[in-house]
């Protein structure tokens, strides 16, 4: 039998990505998305620029169009209902959850706390009020690399201690506190996933390479905050994937684990800019200072991945940012 996925915020960056990837694996998936955060209401009511506006638009109408290509269906629910979530989890009868609903973003995070707790955490609470009847339920979460704030070495365990510096930050980590609580008392099996610096097919959440990308295409300056030395661990959205996947058929070695799943190997803004240079040679970047609230980060360690799940990433900078470059440069020939 198949195995039952439900996605709540399916309609995001990860979200879509995700349960086409499943589907593609033969797993039955259902979606649920309010399609306000990080999505169409969000687009049409914040983004100025009338050029971005399209192509974001276009971005989102093809998350959309491959999900119904694919026959997944999408529930258009607020997370924030939690009786109606409830229903939602009570016809379908998940197998596993996915709770991947809030706020994506660092700054904007810091710049309206309750309206990030309102999308981030409010909505956990009634995914796991409606999974806690379940009892065999696999409870899935997307934490953050951001848990960790600054890191203290140059790569990161799980077990590494977690000091985050903003909102987002402090919201990721209470969330995984609370799934932990959750499990303790009501038995729920739950996975914590760690990623970080991702980016791939029709993002429009604001992160590295999307924006260098964007602005590069755009004939825009490309701001550096830093001095472009420090390092990420860029993760290409299929391989964020695999690694779910993984965790969903190895339940059994996943349950109540923590994971970073990331490509395991940080590079440096700096390589980024030169893989710009290399396919925009006039490009102009401009160093500015750094935000303080921005941690320090670098390698995220996969060995429990790695050891545990079988979890392999298939794919470096290199591989992963010609892909997405490639894919893009269709989306801005398509717009003009």
């Amino acid at each position: 039998m198949k195995k039952k996925v439900l996605i709540v915020g399916g309609a995001g960056f990860i979200g879509h990505n995700l349960a086409l990837y499943l589907k593609k694996r033969n797993f039955s998936v259902l979606t649920v998305d309010n399609l306000k955060v990080n999505n169409l209401e969000f687009v049409k009511n914040n983004i100025k620029d009338k050029n971005k506006k399209k192509l974001y638009f276009s971005f989102i109408k093809e998350r959309l169009n491959l999900l119904k290509k694919k026959k997944i269906p999408l529930k258009k629910i607020d997370g924030r209902d939690k009786n109606k979530l409830i229903k939602i989890f009570d016809k379908f009868k998940p197998d596993v959850v996915v709770h991947l609903a809030a706020v994506s973003h660092d700054n904007r995070s810091n710049e309206d706390p309750e309206t990030t707790f309102d999308n981030s955490f409010r909505t956990l609470f009634n995914s796991l009020e409606a999974s806690k009847k379940f009892k065999n339920i696999h409870f899935i979460f997307l934490s953050s690399s951001m848990v960790y704030g600054n890191f203290k070495k140059q790569s990161v365990l799980e077990d590494s201690s977690c000091e985050p510096l903003g909102i987002y930050g402090a919201l990721k980590i209470s969330g995984e506190h609370l799934i932990k609580s959750y499990s303790n008392v009501f038995g729920i099996k739950y996975t914590i996933v760690r990623p970080s610096a991702l980016y791939g097919e029709r993002c429009i959440s604001n992160r590295v390479i999307q924006i260098f990308l964007e602005n590069a295409f755009h004939k825009k300056n490309i701001f550096i905050s830093g001095d472009g030395i420090e390092k990420l661990d860029f993760t290409y959205i299929e391989d964020l994937c695999q690694g779910i996947q993984k965790i969903i058929v190895k339940k059994s070695k996943s349950a109540n684990q923590i994971f970073n799943i990331t490509y395991g190997s940080a590079r440096s803004i700096i390589d980024i800019k030169n893989l710009i240079n290399k396919k925009f040679a006039d490009q102009k970047f401009i160093f500015k200072s750094r935000n303080r609230l921005t941690a320090t980060r670098g390698t995220l360690s996969i060995k429990k991945a790695k050891k545990l799940l079988g979890y392999s990433p298939k794919f470096n900078i290199f591989k992963g940012f010609q892909k997405y470059y490639n894919w893009y440069t269709t989306k801005i020939d398509d717009r003009n």
